[in-house]
């Protein structure tokens, strides 16, 4: 396998995009070449088999969606109470639904790992990860709420991203800025 690491990042952000648009069965070393424009048969000399693309390419949304120092720096900032944990619910939401094609390719390899074993493998343990980060990160930040809370407000959170980049439709914008708010006050107790 080659060892070209912006070469296997510009194939692997191109499955993305490929899963995103077609989905799952869609996503070919040929459909992953055209997308990168690069020659026919790169993909294939980068990735054992469709598997392993899938696999990467789970592997390349998350390190997408993870948050840069900057942004973990930033919501540290200011008090630690219920509305600072609504601006995080807000920022959250709008910083995942803001890369689209990721989180639609997310849902995808989800999909797909319902019919493929080793991607569920790989999936259950790297989504079981996120989630155990967040109840960690919550609960040692000082932030009001307790693990249960914060498992709540990932699950809500993330159905509401799939609302707003699947059927838009359904909330608009200012009922689902009022659906976090909700959310927050009824699971996070004040002060």
């Amino acid at each position: 396998m080659r060892q070209n690491q912006a070469r296997r990042a510009a194939l692997l952000d191109a499955a993305i995009d490929v899963l995103a648009r077609e989905g799952a069965r869609g996503l070919t070393f040929r459909a992953v070449d055209a997308q990168a424009g690069v020659p026919g048969g790169t993909a294939s000399n980068y990735f054992a088999n469709r598997d392993d693309l899938l696999t990467q390419a789970g592997v390349r949304v998350y390190e997408h969606l993870e948050p840069d120092a900057e942004t973990v720096a930033r919501s540290l900032e200011g008090t630690r109470d219920r509305e600072r944990v609504k601006q995080l619910m807000h920022e959250l939401v709008e910083r995942v639904s803001t890369y689209r094609a990721g989180y639609l390719a997310l849902l995808e390899l989800r999909l797909e790992a319902t019919r493929r074993p080793g991607l569920r493998d790989v999936l259950t343990p790297r989504i079981r990860a996120d989630v155990d980060a967040n109840i960690g990160y919550h609960l040692n930040s000082g932030l009001p709420g307790d693990a249960t809370a914060v498992t709540l407000l990932y699950l809500a959170m993330n159905w509401l991203i799939v609302e707003r980049l699947t059927l838009p439709g359904v909330f608009g914008e200012e009922q689902a800025r009022e659906l976090v708010e909700r959310a927050v006050e009824r699971l996070i107790p004040e002060g």
